[in-house]
């Protein structure tokens, strides 16, 4: 199967996925400090230089990469094809002596209920809606697949640890999103599209994809189930517009929408970082670096997202080479260029 959009001019699969383990790499060290210490290390503008002989990634990167060679190996694109082989990168990423990077607990307590072979509809984190859902799917945007499948596979890589709708919802849009600008959309163009593709699924289940994971107490239908997840989006976007009207005060993001712990605030804070540094993709890392919340997530999703918009030519030519992991981006990077 062919696993990424065939971009070979632009190398746009190539410089989202770089540009995600990129800005994972210059958020690491800013994860869980203030924005004022992170001045105090690096300047005003935050951390701009990868750091380290290999510049070490967390585990947003890691999983990216559990997802994107669980695609490579689906013959098929179906929940049935696809699931075992996500479950199976989920489980030798939680086992593995590198997943040593703070991982998050909704992950690991999920990867342990899989490890037990439950259902994944059983095992997974059913009120959680951490970012952990959305900062490793930039690799179902990059497929060459119908909308219809890539908002399924981008809700069941979520599902499997994060069951709540939010987890979901935001998921697919961070997706669609990628997929939009491999597609030719310019980033200021994103907020409008992603409200309209919320408005749209709304109400849509993916009963083929997520099985009975609605059925839950206290949950009547499961239109209303995923709705509310559909809704938080949406908020998300609200606040992502009303931030982006106003003037840009170059203060923490965070402020406006979100420290990015949660996954409707990550896609919408590396949005913001994404858009404000659009004429300077390394800027957008450091912006989403420089930030008090979930510093790692943010700027490695604002980094899938420049890095989809405007190719390998977005990042210095010579990170490719010092960013963990190079040999498996290389790979995958291949697969399209």
């Amino acid at each position: 199967m062919i696993l990424l959009m065939n971009s070979p001019v632009s190398g746009r699969a190539a410089g989202s996925l770089y540009g995600l383990a990129y800005g994972d790499a210059l958020g690491k060290p800013t994860e869980f400090r203030t924005v004022a210490e992170i001045e105090r290390q690096y300047g005003p503008a935050g951390p701009r230089e990868l750091a380290g002989d290999p510049a070490l990634v967390t585990d947003d990167t890691q999983m990216a990469l559990a997802v994107a060679w669980a695609l490579h190996d689906a013959p098929a694109y179906t929940a049935e094809v696809v699931e075992p082989l996500l479950r199976r990168r989920f489980l030798d990423w939680a086992a593995s002596p590198d997943n040593n990077r703070a991982p998050g607990m909704t992950c690991l307590r999920a990867c342990a209920e899989l490890s037990r072979g439950l259902p994944w509809q059983q095992a997974t984190q059913a009120g959680s809606k951490g970012c952990g859902a959305n900062m490793r799917v930039t690799p179902v945007g990059l497929l060459d697949v119908d909308l219809d499948t890539l908002a399924g596979l981008a809700q069941l890589q979520a599902g499997l640890t994060h069951g709540h709708p939010t987890g979901l919802a935001a998921s697919e849009l961070t997706a669609y999103a990628v997929r939009l600008l491999i597609d030719g959309a310019a980033l200021a163009e994103l907020p409008g599209l992603l409200t309209g593709r919320a408005h749209d699924q709304r109400l849509v289940y993916r009963g083929d994809w997520l099985g009975d994971l609605w059925q839950r107490p206290g949950e009547r239908t499961c239109e209303e189930f995923v709705a509310r997840g559909w809704d938080e989006c949406l908020r998300a976007l609200a606040r992502l517009d009303a931030a982006l009207a106003a003037p840009d005060d170059g203060d923490d993001p965070c402020r406006l929408t979100g420290e990015g712990w949660i996954a409707e605030e990550a896609l919408a804070t590396a949005l913001y970082c994404a858009i404000r540094h659009s004429d300077d993709p390394v800027g957008a890392l450091a912006r989403g670096a420089r930030t008090a919340g979930d510093s790692d997530s943010i700027a490695a999703l604002a980094g899938a997202f420049v890095g989809a918009a405007r190719g390998m030519a977005a990042w210095p030519a010579d990170w490719a080479t010092r960013i963990e992991y190079a040999d498996q981006l290389a790979a995958l990077a291949a697969t399209h260029d």
